[in-house]
């Protein structure tokens, strides 16, 4: 495992941004190509965050419409046939757990009955009510016409809204749900702070020793993962992993264009081109004399009638609800492979030390402990964020519950503790107390999706602390694309993360430099968050909680390795990324879930991932010969 120099990193602290200013501003020609892609420089990474923060409200905004969808679907099935007094109990108990619930209104079409609960409708100006009216009317009419519905959004007042609506089964049973968009403008308020696109505290100013480093991002929530259109004949299909990464989009247009065939699919590093009239061998001929591949192969997957998952035989599918929409994460580390092998253990506790949890999601149900506030003395470990739940959801959010989001760990517990206040920041003694307090607790996993570039001895002493009581400690590397070491990611008894995005390349926020452990993906990840809903939230602070979700999965697997064993086999394991071996990008690459639980078994491979297995270790071998080469 590559560790730090701490002793340099402290003496050159001080000077390293002018450092880091200086090299930026130098002539294009003197910075690789890879390095330029890597790290942008100030005007492209703020264009790219202020798209990032557009990205996640968006993304957060379809979770959400697709949450309350359902919980009005689920209303229609389990009140089927109620009286109208349990009907009334049902929607109260909806609407208290999600408070983004405004008003429900219940229409029987067969008694010409209309009940609506939480009556009270927003109050604007006369212009904005009209409208509101209007669309009310217009979802009336669409369940009427046995339709359902959803409103543009609306405002009234600097809130936003909209309306949806749905009808049972039968046509007899209409409901009508008004919706408070505020999560979006939590999210959109969350992110400025965090992309550091508004002013933040540096350190040492407001006293504030110990920042978290939080949400950021780049690209999109697109997954090369989305089998939606699977093909069933393969005769016309061929995967192409390019010589030089991925293609241009004009070279893909050239492709498109030559071969007539649709955009392709991309899985990870390699695309799958189905051709409208050039067969196998002749896609291949095509594909080697003009585009000299590193590899081209058939398309072996298999793709049943009845589906329109295209997945490996062995592949664990979950049935949660925004899961293949979504959730391209956890596709990208071959998480639902690795289930085969380990599921978790409610045995091995991982603790998020954060802004704390919302106890009631009901995507978390059973797999909180009782966890500790470093803030508020006596107090439960409240999340008054929204950080410490999205991380917590990513860990463990419950999996084949067909509801909202998978998390990595299907059994692990989670111990929340709250060490970060309502700004989403903390002292370093309330960081060091939470890290202690976990490490006494029997956590054997511990979360720090927080940090800063200050390295303080006491922050240290309760990471050694940790360590020596043999808790595996992962950390956030930060999200200011800096090379400057932050801490705690820095410290050597800390597995330190980076952040990639779908592409498998680094995001561009992620911090980056020797110290970097592994990498995990954090763009535009998909998680629980606050008043029982969903957002989509980027940063290093999104990857962390995948390493650390990992080592839970191992420690569980095989419960007498140590914390070093544990993060060796992540780091030994990781798909390698960037330059071959250790980079300052990725570290030691992308952690792969099936391949380090593989390893933690210390058995033979399953017989039902058998065909993976081969495959996987002839593309690592081609790529050795490739590189050697």
């Amino acid at each position: 495992m590559s560790r730090k120099n701490l002793t340099v990193a402290g003496l050159i602290t001080a000077a390293f941004t002018v450092v880091l200013l200086t090299f930026a501003l130098r002539p294009a020609e003197n910075v690789s190509q890879r390095e330029a892609a890597a790290v942008p420089n100030p005007p492209q990474e703020k264009t790219l965050k202020k798209t990032a923060l557009v990205q996640d409200v968006s993304a957060t905004d379809h979770l959400n419409k697709v949450d309350v969808s359902k919980h009005l679907r689920t209303m229609l099935t389990e009140t089927h046939g109620a009286s109208p007094q349990d009907i009334a109990v049902y929607a109260k108990r909806l609407q208290q757990g999600h408070g983004h619930i405004t008003m429900l209104m219940w229409i029987d079409f067969r008694a010409h009955t209309t009940k609506t609960f939480q009556s009270s409708l927003p109050e604007g100006t006369d212009q904005e009510n009209k409208l509101l009216l209007k669309y009310l009317k217009t979802a009336k009419a669409a369940l009427k016409g046995h339709q359902s519905y959803e409103s543009p959004t609306f405002s009234i007042g600097k809130n936003k809204y909209y309306f949806m609506a749905q009808r049972d089964k039968t046509g007899n049973i209409g409901v009508i749900a008004l919706i408070n968009q505020k999560v979006l403008d939590r999210v959109a308020e969350h992110q400025l702070k965090n992309l550091r696109l508004i002013p933040y505290p540096k350190e040492g100013k407001y006293r504030v020793e110990s920042v978290h480093t939080d949400t950021l991002s780049d690209i999109t929530v697109k997954t090369g993962h989305d089998n939606e259109n699977a093909s069933h004949y393969y005769e016309n299909e061929i995967v192409v992993r390019f010589q030089n990464g991925h293609p241009t989009k004009g070279q893909l247009q050239t492709i498109v264009a030559d071969i007539h065939c649709k955009q392709p699919r991309k899985l990870g590093y390699a695309y799958i081109f189905r051709s409208e009239e050039k067969n196998y061998s002749q896609l291949k001929t095509y594909f080697v004399n003009k585009w000299h591949p590193a590899y081209t192969e058939p398309h072996y997957m298999y793709l049943t009638n009845d589906t329109t998952n295209e997945k490996p035989v062995g592949t664990v599918t979950p049935n949660d609800l925004l899961f293949s929409t979504y959730q391209w994460n956890l596709p990208a580390i071959e998480t639902e492979l690795g289930w085969n092998l380990s599921k978790g253990s409610k045995e091995v506790i991982v603790a998020v030390v954060d802004t704390g949890v919302q106890a009631s999601h009901p995507d978390l149900q059973g797999k909180l402990l009782t966890g500790y506030n470093a803030i508020t003395k006596g107090s439960t470990p409240d999340d008054d964020v929204g950080h410490g739940t999205h991380v917590s959801g990513i860990i463990g959010a419950l999996v084949n519950n067909n509801e909202g989001v998978a998390g990595i760990s299907w059994y692990n517990k989670i111990l929340p503790v709250k060490a970060l206040d309502n700004s989403g920041a903390g002292t370093t003694y309330s960081v060091a107390e939470g890290i202690i307090w976990a490490a006494d607790n029997k956590a054997k996993v511990i979360n720090l999706s927080l940090g800063n570039y200050a390295d303080s001895q006491f922050l240290h002493d309760a990471i050694k602390y940790a360590y020596d009581r043999d808790v595996v400690i992962v950390s956030a590397a930060g999200n200011d694309n800096t090379e400057r070491p932050g801490y705690p990611a820095a410290y050597p008894e800390v597995l330190a993360v980076a952040a990639t995005n779908a592409s498998l390349e680094k995001a561009s926020f992620s911090n980056y430099g020797d110290y970097i452990d592994v990498a995990a993906p954090g763009d535009s990840i998909a998680s629980t968050y606050p008043e029982s809903q969903y957002a989509a939230l980027s940063g290093t602070s999104m990857s962390s909680p995948h390493v650390a979700a990992l080592a839970g999965l191992v420690r569980s697997l095989n419960p007498d390795l140590t914390n070093k064993e544990v993060m060796e086999l992540m780091t030994k394991n990781a798909v390698d990324l960037g330059d071959p071996g250790h980079d300052k990008y990725y570290g030691w690459g992308q952690i792969d879930v099936l391949k380090t639980l593989q390893a933690a078994s210390g058995s033979p491979v399953p017989l039902q991932l058998w065909p993976q297995h081969v495959r996987l270790q002839l593309n690592q071998l081609k790529q050795r010969l490739e590189n050697n080469f």
